[in-house]
């Protein structure tokens, strides 16, 4: 199937102007996905506060200033440690902190300092928000604060924990209905329900509703990495499939822009949804792709879209669905392997079947992980660097966009391994570095950080093509799809890597500087795959890992991966003995990993 497939694309171009409009169409809808993953970097912002009190305050006080109103005193506050002093109309004088409140029981004179008695009561009268750079968030609509805090950093990691179950089901169900109708609902899911987060009436439903849009957004994301790279051919593959991300990347500059412009958090939610809607309105109009009409031997409706393709293409003569057909039965037959015979079932186990893909797996899952766990942590941390928060957003979106460049180049030519492992450990050895720049330099801490995310996002954009070059036909959806889930939990767990700066301001680079280290160190130990084709059988994975040499010397370079790529269809099927529908369904998932 895959020797067909290529030679559709050598008939009607490998990135034509079909393939340009379908592409740049379908990633542009992945801004919004990268819009909302990160939206609660401000949404959520807790200001400063202090408890409420009971009346009307004729008096203000903060250390050894004074003013007839708490909005003037906010400029002044420098510390959650800190108290506010108010003298009310009936001659009562409170100390207000954040999580509570005391009455002075001697009421004389107005004074910062106090040695007398006081009652203690709770925030029974709410709390009272510095509004000065955000009108209203989430925390401040619904008292997100003290003993409900926690509901607050719950946020994030329940968003991440949509994206986890969003990608499996929604990835599930395109293999089954198809492409084009899950980009359907998934991008106009992220529209409804995004304008619906913006009108829920409490946290529950607030969260309810944001959790159905990471399931919609994750499934969108999944689903269009495979669908644009069943457009597009082997020339173009890499480079199309890698910039996916690029796009995700300026959903995050466009929340630090709205962020900037719009400081209510439901009009933000509603304008950061909108940035989308031109998609929404055509996406109907996208094609379904002709390797899923042809797995599901559809043949009339791929005929058409393939004919669709040559006419935007402006090739005269089509490609015709049964030559495609006659090619895939003859590769059939040269191989031998024309029966149906039913195959051995693989489990995830099978990733751990010797010491060697054991090995190699633990090393996989870690560097997943950490990819996932250092991008969010750098994106989410970006606005407590100091400085303007918005413009560190933006920088941090900004510098993904040359990363991808460098990443499709390096791997090429320098091989994976060897552009993962110095990225990895560059990640590390920039982690330490910015626990020692002093805190006063804020431009030297946002460049260091901006140059963490790069190389993380280097690691991160390469993981993807290397996991499914590690492992062997009969086992490489089960790696990517297990990587791809480490991914998750990594994103998951990185909101509360972030809430650690409580503890210490440099406790998440400590523990993404220390994962990083190590996963440079394990990478050593991985075999490089550049230039060699791709392993059909356990066995033969493993020997690539035991003796490098040997294989380097039996198979010659190979330019890119498009080489590669050519080779894939006749080792499913020599390997699986699988029927042509049946090939199809497993080559099209793996399309996501080139």
């Amino acid at each position: 199937m895959a020797l067909s497939s290529e030679r559709l694309f050598d008939s009607l171009g490998h990135f034509g102007r079909f393939q340009a409009c379908v592409y740049f169409a379908s990633v542009f809808q992945a801004m919004s996905c990268g819009i909302h993953y990160l939206a609660s970097v401000f949404m959520a912002v807790t200001p400063n506060f202090v408890c409420g009190f009971p009346g009307n305050v004729s008096s203000v006080l903060f250390h050894n200033s004074s003013a007839s109103s708490i909005e003037d005193i906010w400029t002044l506050w420098t510390s959650t440690e800190n108290y506010i002093v108010v003298q009310l109309e009936n001659g009562e004088i409170w100390e207000l902190d954040q999580c509570s409140r005391s009455k002075r029981e001697v009421s004389l004179d107005l004074a910062y300092e106090y040695k007398g008695n006081k009652s203690v009561f709770p925030c029974s009268d709410g709390f009272l928000y510095d509004d000065t750079k955000w009108k209203s968030t989430v925390v401040t609509q619904w008292d997100l604060v003290c003993d409900r805090e926690w509901l607050a950093k719950l946020i994030q990691p329940t968003f991440m924990l949509g994206v986890l179950i969003g990608a499996v089901i929604f990835g599930d169900i395109a293999d089954r209905l198809g492409r084009q109708r899950v980009i359907w609902f998934t991008s106009a899911g992220q529209f409804v329900f995004g304008i619906a987060v913006a009108f829920t009436f409490d946290y529950y439903g607030f969260v309810i509703v944001r959790f159905l849009l990471a399931m919609v957004s994750s499934g969108y994301l999944v689903v269009a990495f495979v669908y644009v790279t069943e457009f597009v051919g082997i020339k173009a593959r890499t480079w199309a499939s890698m910039h996916v991300h690029a796009f995700f990347a300026m959903g995050i500059m466009i929340v630090a822009l709205v962020g900037f412009f719009v400081r209510t958090w439901w009009v933000y939610q509603i304008f950061l949804t909108i940035a989308t809607l031109p998609f929404v309105l055509c996406c109907w109009m996208l094609p379904e792709t002709p390797f899923w009409l042809l797995s599901e031997e559809r043949y009339e409706d791929a005929q058409k879209v393939i004919d669709t393709m040559a006419r935007w293409n402006k090739v005269s003569t089509s490609c015709k669905v049964s030559e495609l057909c006659s090619v895939q039965q003859d590769d059939l037959a040269r191989t031998g392997d024309n029966d149906t015979s039913s195959t051995k079932k693989h489990t995830i186990l099978d990733l751990f079947c010797n010491w060697q893909i054991a090995r190699r797996t633990i090393t996989v899952w870690l560097i997943w992980f950490t990819g996932s766990l250092g991008y969010y942590v750098f994106s989410l941390s970006s606005v407590s660097l100091g400085g303007n928060e918005y413009l560190n957003l933006f920088l941090i979106g900004a510098v993904e966009l040359p990363c991808y460049i460098i990443a499709c180049l390096a791997m090429d030519r320098l091989g994976r391994r060897n552009t993962l492992i110095p990225f990895l450990i560059l990640s590390a050895l920039i982690c330490v570095l910015i626990m020692f720049i002093p805190q006063d330099f804020n431009i030297l801490i946002i460049l260091a950080n901006m140059a963490g995310k790069f190389s993380i996002g280097v690691a991160f954009g390469l993981i993807y093509l290397y996991t499914a070059e590690l492992y062997p036909t009969v086992v490489r959806s089960l790696a990517v799809g297990s990587g791809s889930m480490m991914c998750r939990v990594g994103s998951v767990v990185a909101p509360f890597c972030v809430y650690l700066r409580s503890v210490w301001i440099f406790m998440p680079l400590l523990l993404v500087g220390i994962m990083a280290l190590l996963s440079g160190i394990l990478t050593i130990m991985l075999p490089e795959t550049l230039g060699k084709p791709l392993t059909n059988t356990l066995v033969e994975a493993t020997e690539m890992g035991r003796n490098k040499k040997s294989c380097s010397e039996k198979t010659p370079p190979a330019h890119s991966g498009a080489a590669l790529e050519k080779d894939r269809g006749c080792l499913v099927k020599k390997e699986l003995g699988l029927t042509n529908k049946a090939a199809a369904k497993w080559l099209f998932p793996i399309l996501i990993t080139i």
